[in-house]
């Protein structure tokens, strides 16, 4: 059996996959297009840089593809409604959003005639997103990388949420690495698609400097853990040597703000300097966010070697029955 295709408003994805929008700089159009061309949907992460930058990077993106790009610009940031408003602009097929809840943003897509993905954690937020006009809705659940919004896994929460979420596709998010985890959450928990952001990383297309890579091929399950941002959320990430020094309790507050990027900081450290190290592969000082599976992933493949695997993988469950384990 062949996996079905993903429909979110007039967009139809041929592999029902989504590349999670990483930020700062992490999945930028160098991903995002040929995630887009291998048949799924490709995220630009939108948060924490320029509005222009982000325009010149959409347009980079649907320039190298005919297939779906979207971005996901988190509601926490200050400047949330130009970066919208300037993705549109630009020519975004499809904007992802979360941390934090906006009414306003599904009026802007019916406006503009462009699909919303709403991220959520609780039944309350994924009818709510429904009922206001969202497109989709992805379950995002503890197991992801990045800011958190529930320390429930994604078995426990997709449930109850599946069962009020009745007319828009619903997607999984949070731990998954291989199509065996997609195919169990498509047939076994009612999914009609998945979003992956961890295992992108570790592709070659993937641009952030090879030390961010190393550090997720090093990486082991007790190496990824729980820190705190100044968004006000929870975060899973890398326990590097600045992760710790955050769970020491040394103050690593930050002096004087250079970006006002979020609409509510506390300034316990500058989350888009930290992440902006990550990114150019400063071990010491960066937060490199992190899935909670990310130690199961050991090598780094082209883009389209991951989707080879994970569509092959998905369909032999189907063709084959041979359960949602991968083969001893």
């Amino acid at each position: 059996m062949k996996l079905p295709s993903l429909k979110i408003g007039e967009l139809t994805a041929k592999i029902p996959l989504i590349q999670g929008g990483m930020s700062v700089r992490v999945s930028t159009s160098k991903l995002a297009a040929p995630v887009a061309r291998c048949g799924g949907i490709g995220v630009i992460g939108g948060s924490g840089i320029p509005e222009e930058e982000l325009k010149d990077d959409i347009r980079a993106a649907k320039e190298e593809t005919d297939g779906i790009v979207a971005v996901n610009i988190m509601y926490a940031m200050k400047n949330f409604y130009n970066l919208v408003m300037g993705s549109i602009e630009a020519g975004v097929d499809m904007i992802v959003t979360g941390a934090g809840f906006s009414r306003d943003i599904f009026k802007i897509g019916r406006k503009h005639n462009i699909p919303v993905a709403m991220i959520v954690s609780s039944p309350t937020l994924a009818r709510l997103a429904e009922k206001l006009g969202a497109a989709a809705v992805i379950v995002e659940a503890k197991e992801a990388g990045g800011h958190l919004g529930t320390d429930k896994p994604l078995r426990e929460i997709f449930p109850p949420i599946r069962d009020v979420v009745k007319n828009i596709p619903l997607i999984a998010a949070g731990g998954i690495t291989n199509g065996y985890e997609m195919a169990e959450m498509m047939d076994e928990y009612g999914a009609d698609g998945v979003q992956i952001a961890s295992r992108f990383v570790l592709s070659e297309e993937c641009d952030v400097d090879d030390t961010f890579k190393q550090a997720y091929l090093d990486a082991e399950k007790d190496d990824i853990v729980i820190t705190s941002s100044p968004v006000g959320m929870p975060g899973r990430a890398i326990a590097t040597p600045f992760v710790q020094a955050l769970a020491k309790g040394i103050d690593l507050t930050t002096k004087k703000c250079k970006h006002f990027c979020l609409k509510k900081c506390d300034h316990h450290y500058c989350i888009s300097d930290r992440l902006m190290a990550s990114r150019d592969g400063n071990l010491a000082e960066g937060l490199f966010f992190s899935g909670e599976n990310t130690y199961k992933m050991k090598d780094i493949l082209p883009v389209a070697e991951i989707f080879r695997q994970f569509v092959s993988q998905a369909e032999s469950v189907y063709r084959e029955g041979n359960g949602f384990a991968p083969p001893a």
